[in-house]
């Protein structure tokens, strides 16, 4: 979105020393960021004392749930690739 605005100059002269930017257009969107990043950690502080959370870790605590192990399918293998390429081309001269 292409936009107009008057910046402060020694504000945009700090921002552009406190990181490492090029231009004055990576400073104000990094500052656009971390706007919306510190709003999402209020959310998250609002929230504190309403969720449950059970240490996974903690004595007694149920195990953590484990996949086992699965055989790769057949035909993600390439030992069989070549076998069923020329059963295709063997299939394909009978035709």
């Amino acid at each position: 979105m292409r936009t107009n605005i008057e910046i402060d100059d020694e504000l945009m002269d700090a921002a552009l020393r406190a990181g490492p930017f090029k231009t004055k257009k990576e400073a104000v969107e990094e500052g656009l960021k971390l706007l919306r990043r510190r709003a999402a950690y209020r959310d998250l502080l609002a929230l504190r004392g309403k969720l449950h959370w059970e240490d996974p870790l903690a004595e007694g605590a149920a195990p953590p749930m484990v996949q086992e192990q699965r055989p790769p399918h057949p035909s993600t293998t390439s030992a069989t690739a070549p076998a069923k390429t020329a059963a295709r081309k063997k299939s394909a001269s009978k035709e």
